[in-house]
């Protein structure tokens, strides 16, 4: 299996070529549905990373409070 970085280094090198054009339509298709497989990869692995993602907060009395970390603005 792939790792995060390794799909999306893969997906960016399909971008490259298909926005350079000298394909021909099969290959572009070809290289578009793969693109999409990997974008999928990526988006599901991120949901995952951002579902383990907690950040303790200090109650007021001291103990630890485990809650979501909150999204980028």
């Amino acid at each position: 299996m792939s790792s995060f970085e390794d799909s999306l280094k893969k997906l960016e090198a399909i971008v490259e070529k298909l926005e350079k054009g000298d394909l021909s339509l099969e290959d572009s298709i070809k290289l578009f549905e793969e693109g999409v497989g990997l974008s999928a990869v990526c988006k599901k692995e991120l949901e995952e990373a951002e579902g383990k993602v907690q950040m303790l907060v200090k109650r007021r009395d001291g103990s630890l409070k485990a809650e979501p970390f909150p999204p980028a603005k």
